[in-house]
């Protein structure tokens, strides 16, 4: 059976992937190994993976950086840990003419030229997945939140199924694909659906029917590890965490405070139910999966399915409502301003409707990928 380490209950970990472009054209560049090699001259402690503070990584595309906090206690430790590191990163970027890209897509880029890091476990992505595996020009927010018991994970991994359109439709941000309007929020879902380890979880009963799922994954050569078991929420068994992977790439600290917060109240609020022995309703995987497809194609402005009878009600409404239930939990977590940062993204909508009416005024995707680029700026709540 699959050990499952011990992880203090609501402790956070947020990884933030963020691609590299140039300043003057706005296009994609493939020079993270070069800023990575820059940055270790200067700060080499960014590039050690540490439990005490975050460090800065290649990722699938050599575009791309990720910003992976160290193992915090509150959403704005994690958020100084993201500043303290991008700031230092920047000193390079702006000296080699770079910005940071932060949302699910690019608008122009053509996957075709994009490059994929040398990794064995990246190389077996194209590999195995080919058409689909080239696509795979995106980017995303995860976050970790400590779970500290095993027989929590599994319950846990459910009731946060029944969230996914709330987390994703506060971030989609990837309306655009090869200079085509794509007609979604989140473009990123519908691709990185595509991989066969990818998507919405199973269910299970318990512990050993997900180890015997995972280990029959390896056996029959699915996946190589159980890591690459990448279900868009998931037990993370080496590190005692629940992993959230709904969201698109988000453009600033701030926004991904708020989704952080929200995740963490989440996991928070239906542990201290489990521990009380209250049963959770989870949604019928058919309703599921439906809300997940409303999210990524409408963003907020869409009703989901809310309860099995079933019942419908707008995820802006929805969501207004979630915040409120969660403002409690949020102050015993101190995250109540990150949380309430929720209601000025409904207010302001998500980074595709920001980028449609930017396109839409301008006529020039240069003009939303500027105007992304300049929200990474942009500094946190507190």
């Amino acid at each position: 059976m699959i050990s499952f380490a011990s992880s203090a209950q609501s402790t956070l970990g947020v990884e933030w992937e963020i691609a590299l472009i140039d300043q003057h054209t706005g296009e994609l560049v493939a020079r993270a190994q070069e800023v990575l090699t820059r940055v270790s001259e200067r700060y080499p402690e960014l590039l050690e993976p540490s439990l005490d503070h975050a460090h800065v990584a290649g990722e699938f595309l050599e575009n791309t950086l990720e910003i992976i906090t160290g193992v915090c206690t509150t959403v704005p430790q994690a958020c100084q840990q993201l500043i303290s590191v991008t700031d230092k990163i920047r000193e390079v970027t702006d000296e080699l003419g770079l910005d940071f890209y932060a949302a699910g897509t690019h608008p122009t880029a053509h996957w075709q030229e994009q490059q994929v890091s040398a990794k064995k476990r990246y190389q077996r992505v194209v590999g195995r997945g080919q058409y689909w595996g080239r696509h795979m020009v995106i980017f995303g927010v995860h976050v970790h939140v400590g779970v500290d018991s095993r027989d929590k994970a599994l319950p846990l991994v459910a009731a946060l199924t029944n969230y996914c359109a709330h987390l994703l439709g506060l971030s989609v941000s990837s309306p655009y694909w090869d200079s085509v309007d794509t007609g979604y929020g989140s473009h990123r879902t519908m691709l990185y659906q595509q991989l066969p380890s990818n998507g919405l979880p199973f269910h299970f009963e318990n512990w050993q029917e997900y180890s015997d799922y995972l280990h029959a994954l390896v056996k029959t050569g699915a996946i190589l590890e159980v890591s690459e078991d990448r279900w868009d929420v998931r037990p993370v068994p080496r590190y005692g965490t629940l992993e959230m992977r709904y969201c698109d790439g988000l453009p600033s600290i701030r926004d991904v405070a708020a989704v952080t917060a929200l995740t963490q109240c989440l996991v928070e609020f239906f542990s201290r139910k489990i521990e009380t022995g209250e049963k959770i309703e989870v949604l019928n995987p058919w309703h599921a999966q439906e809300n997940k497809w409303r999210a990524a194609r409408y963003g907020l402005d869409t009703e989901i399915i809310v309860s099995n009878e079933p019942q419908v009600r707008p995820l802006r409404e929805d969501i207004e409502l979630l915040v409120t239930q969660l403002e409690d939990v949020a102050r015993d977590l101190d995250c109540l301003p990150e949380l309430q940062h929720v209601r000025n993204m409904l207010a302001e909508g998500t980074g595709a409707d920001r980028q449609r009416a930017i396109y839409e005024k301008t006529g020039s995707f240069h003009e939303v990928i500027r105007d992304v680029a300049l929200q990474s700026r942009a500094r946190p709540i507190r």
